[in-house]
């Protein structure tokens, strides 16, 4: 059951607003998994996949299955504009059911973790990913590599050729593949495809904000009109808040 009352999702937009990227997401999927919003482990803990699946069912309920998505072409640099179906994605995404997957490869067996959020933002704050892409997927395989072994004999993750920490990327997206939503898309000018992330934390804080700063206007306006309280005009259906406004204009 997710987090739909209207102070309830201003409190957490407020909470957010002074926070990053990872800090927002979290919030926001405490949004999506009330009975777990205070166990912050329980949630960093759930597969990257899980996250993004319960994201997607938030932004389905708060605002509805069409998601209007822009994306530059990579080769001629149209604007391009498309909907997605965000109850489609909420459906399709599935979280993994092996939570340690094992792998040979190059002579190595190799045994690691599906990446959690937890996993996830640390590798983004390791000293190593603000020098480069490798410097962060080395810090992720340093959390979620179990054992490597060559022979019975262990090897390190520094050790691992970097054709085998590709393999154990690519095992990694097929066991999760919810944890990186890539979009392909045909431009219409030149028809060539240009790949995308769909960062859904990041477009539903977008429009939260909005909603939030829209919702907060209408306060305003109905509290110095009628003198109500905040939680008075948040407690009105928001057909009703719009009736309002509407006389406070014909006034």
């Amino acid at each position: 059951m997710t987090v739909t009352q209207a102070g309830d999702l201003l409190a957490t937009w407020e909470a957010g607003i002074g926070r990053d990227g990872p800090g927002r997401a979290l919030l926001l999927h405490r949004a999506a998994r009330p009975e777990l919003a205070g166990d912050s482990e329980a949630l960093l803990a759930l597969p990257v996949g899980a996250g993004e699946a319960d994201l997607f069912a938030l932004r389905r309920t708060l605002f509805g299955e069409r998601m209007q998505v822009r994306v530059d072409c990579t080769a001629c640099g149209a604007d391009m504009e498309f909907d997605l179906d965000a109850g489609e994605f909420a459906r399709s995404l599935r979280p993994p059911d092996q939570p340690v997957v094992r792998l040979t490869e190059g002579g190595l067996d190799i045994a690691f973790r599906v990446p959690t959020v937890a996993d996830l933002s640390a590798a983004a704050r390791h000293p190593d990913a603000a020098l480069s892409a490798d410097g962060a997927r080395r810090a992720l395989l340093d959390r979620c590599v179990v054992s490597a072994e060559r022979d019975g004999d262990a090897v390190s993750v520094d050790a691992l050729p970097p054709s085998v920490q590709r393999k154990i990327a690519e095992a990694a997206e097929a066991v999760d593949p919810a944890a990186d939503v890539t979009l392909s898309i045909n431009c219409p000018e030149c028809e060539a495809a240009t790949r995308a992330e769909l960062d859904i934390a990041s477009y539903l804080w977008t429009e939260l904000d909005a909603w939030a700063r829209d919702v907060l206007l209408d306060v305003h306006l109905l509290a110095t009109a009628y003198g109500w309280t905040e939680p008075d005009i948040l407690a009105l259906s928001p057909l009703r808040r719009r009736y309002y406004l509407e006389l406070c204009a014909d006034a």
